[in-house]
């Protein structure tokens, strides 16, 4: 016997170790950063300051801090209500590139003429435009069976290039010296800063509000409890009389709509107009924060600020230190890692395999 191990699943899970694991898979990712860093050459100390401290140093960068947690946090709380009934969705990312396309339509055709209303259009022009997108891989696993993980991620890749297509065609703006980029929205179809010298605006009040919105959903209507349910135990949902149709379309649009309202609130917000790149990966980047907030619309807040410090804290490094980008996707790869890692030993323990006596 080559390994005397084998895994054991408890009787019964400890709920205090659940709670606790990602502040344990943080502290593990930050003493794994220390090694690297150390292995880079660097001061691990000095590092670790760089990465995690400087971000925090003002109020500007905790206004930065603030405008990233946004787009991740209204992606996560979409993406939680549907892995809690079983429905994978990975394609936030496409979901938040046509929410984007969706809420800039309105703003570059008919933004000043709409005055005050270009804005609400706009956000709900976005969500639809992220709906849209998710009824697709919706579509195609309640009609079809196919799998809404690879359907959904294949999307993004096609959201991308209908992006591409776009600022380097017809949205192209000709006084804008050949950058792939539309022209810049009107003044009434921007949104405007939250504080004075930040550049975070009404964008995170609105996923703060999301976020009691969503905990009210699970817990309080009977739609999020037949989700919870699917999700913890799909036998008794069906034998409840549960629809799995219902909640795969109900858990797809959810996800796909508050990734359409992430979109259009980052071109609307910090950029102003369209361009070929609108996201840094925080569709992808979601899904991490949604396991790493357990699900929970609160939870989610909190992993939002935490991913979007590694965001600053990457961009820091690579100026202050000269690191490489990836040093981002390491820290959230470590963190998932981690978090997957603790879970794992709080379902199940190792047990030694006793060897069978000679003879």
């Amino acid at each position: 016997m080559l390994w005397p191990f084998r895994l054991e699943k408890r009787a019964a899970p400890s709920a205090a170790m659940r709670l606790a694991s990602p502040l344990i898979a943080a502290l593990a990712m930050a003493v794994t950063g220390l090694i690297v860093f150390l292995i880079l050459g660097q001061d691990p100390l000095a590092a670790f300051r760089v990465f995690f401290l400087a971000p925090l140093a003002g109020s500007y960068e905790i206004g930065e801090l603030l405008l990233k947690a946004t787009p991740l946090m209204l992606c996560a709380l979409g993406l939680a209500i549907g892995f809690k009934a079983n429905v994978w969705n990975i394609g936030a990312e496409g979901q938040l590139i046509l929410g984007a396309i969706a809420g800039s339509g309105v703003a570059l055709f008919w933004g000043e003429a709409l005055g005050a209303w270009a804005l609400p259009l706009m956000m709900l022009a976005g969500a639809l435009g992220g709906m849209a997108w998710a009824a697709i891989p919706a579509l195609l696993r309640t009609r079809f069976h196919t799998n809404e993980i690879l359907v959904s991620l294949m999307l993004v890749y096609i959201a991308q290039q209908l992006l591409g297509y776009l600022v380097h065609g017809p949205w192209k703006d000709p006084a804008g010296y050949n950058f792939p980029q539309s022209k810049t929205f009107a003044e009434n179809a921007i949104l405007p800063a939250l504080v004075e010298g930040t550049r975070v605006t009404g964008a995170l009040i609105m996923a703060l509000l999301l976020a009691v919105v969503s905990w009210l959903f699970s817990t309080k209507t009977f739609a999020g409890y037949r989700m919870q349910v699917a999700g913890l135990a799909p036998a008794a949902a069906a034998y409840a009389g549960f629809s799995e149709r219902r909640n795969i379309w109900l858990a797809l649009l959810i996800g796909g709509g508050m990734a359409g309202l992430a979109g259009i609130s980052e071109v609307a917000g910090p950029i102003g107009l369209v361009q070929a790149v609108i996201s840094p990966g925080y569709g992808f980047a979601a899904i991490i924060v949604a396991f790493v907030g357990r699900l929970h619309p609160f939870g989610i807040v909190l992993a939002s600020l935490l991913m979007s410090l590694l965001y600053l804290g990457g961009e820091t490094a690579q100026v202050e230190l000269q690191l490489p980008s990836s040093i981002t996707g390491l820290f959230q790869g470590s963190l998932l890692f981690y978090l997957l890692a603790a879970d794992l030993f709080i379902d199940f323990r190792l047990r030694r395999i006793a060897r069978p006596v000679a003879g």
